[in-house]
């Protein structure tokens, strides 16, 4: 049964402004993003806004989310020739969610701190997607010689992906791809995947 009334109406602006929200953070960054920006962009007052949100760092947090969600999306839609190497290239082009990634990141290590179940939840969900990955070139031979067993793989691949990502925030001349390109080539995935 569809939702009506105030609900479905409160839940499209509360889309709406995590959509703006991401616009502008990616255009503005972290540090340099107002929320009465996004308030103003989404026709409402700060209080007006932040009704939709349990705290400032809830309504971050779930501007993550939707940044996982759309870079989702994004990645099942994507058809080029370098997937591993595609959500680091869009962290390239919006380097101010990358900022705010890296800063919840860090605040999420705290249990009380709202964007802690989103990392609890998230870091699980991406280290089995890689494993999976990796499962499948183990069984396709491309792994052969390697000896980390996929999952480990995993958590490897989520380190030199989030580790490179703040590094690049402290220096913009790093290569944010070339890591995680490297890592690949080390594992003789390049080498076994071309035709």
């Amino acid at each position: 049964m569809a939702k009506r009334g105030p609900y479905e109406k409160g839940e499209a602006k509360r889309r709406e402004i995590l959509r703006v929200a991401l616009e502008v953070f990616a255009e503005e960054g972290y540090r340099g993003t107002s929320l009465r920006k996004v308030a103003a962009r989404c026709n409402l007052s700060l209080p007006g806004l932040m009704h939709y949100f349990a705290s400032k760092e809830d309504m971050l947090t779930q501007v993550l989310r939707a940044r996982d969600e759309a870079g989702r999306a994004h990645m099942e839609a994507y058809t080029g020739p370098d997937p591993h190497t595609e959500s680091i290239r869009e962290g390239a082009r919006t380097p101010g969610l990358v900022e705010l990634f890296v800063s919840m990141a860090a605040a999420g290590g705290d249990p009380e701190h709202p964007a802690h179940a989103f990392f609890a939840e998230r870091y699980p969900q991406f280290r089995a997607r890689l494993t999976g990955v990796f499962e499948e070139l183990a069984a396709a031979g491309a792994l052969d010689g390697v000896p980390v067993p996929p999952e480990r793989l995993a958590v490897l691949m989520l380190a030199v992906a989030d580790g490179i990502q703040l590094q690049w925030l402290n220096d913009r001349s790093i290569d944010m791809e070339q890591p995680v390109k490297d890592l690949m080539a080390l594992l003789g995935v390049a080498a076994a995947r071309r035709p």
